[in-house]
């Protein structure tokens, strides 16, 4: 977990999906973020437990939810479950939701972690849960690129 201090707003980003759940944290003061997990769902259901510590783990401000779209902008067979996975998460923590559109966040982690493993930083194969908390990533860092200097620092 970062050291941050008083000021500092730390936000935790989620790419939801039926199987598996990628989770990223950033905050307001570098303003990026980095993949911190792939948690499981079943059909949709979260393994709330495991998502529950890790938001006693890092304490966010607030959560952003990628929401999927297609390239149309028409709602996806995901759309309704990612909304409603927000709404559960809002409630449940009580603290507030932003949504992200999450349109190509997937490709991007993938092209992320293939020129990763080219360049030699990453050495094993890329996995679908590597792909998930990336995608986590790419959306909370577009979140706050286009809304985070609403977060007070």
């Amino acid at each position: 977990m970062p050291e941050v201090s008083a000021r500092t707003i730390v936000v935790l980003g989620f790419d939801f999906g039926l199987k598996r759940i990628g989770i990223a944290a950033g905050d307001s003061l570098t303003r990026g973020a980095r993949p911190i997990a792939t948690v499981a769902a079943r059909n949709g259901e979260p393994d709330w437990a495991m998502i529950d510590r890790y938001i006693r783990d890092w304490d966010p401000a607030l959560f952003v939810v990628g929401v999927p779209y297609n390239m149309d902008g028409s709602a996806s067979t995901l759309t309704d479950a990612a909304v409603a996975f927000a709404a559960d998460l809002g409630v449940r923590h009580r603290r507030p939701v932003e949504s992200v559109d999450e349109r190509l966040s997937s490709r991007e982690a993938e092209d992320q972690l293939r020129r990763r493993r080219a360049s030699g930083e990453r050495t094993r194969r890329v996995e679908r849960g590597d792909i998930d908390a990336v995608a986590a990533t790419v959306l909370l860092e577009q979140w706050l690129r286009e809304c985070g200097r609403m977060l007070r620092t």
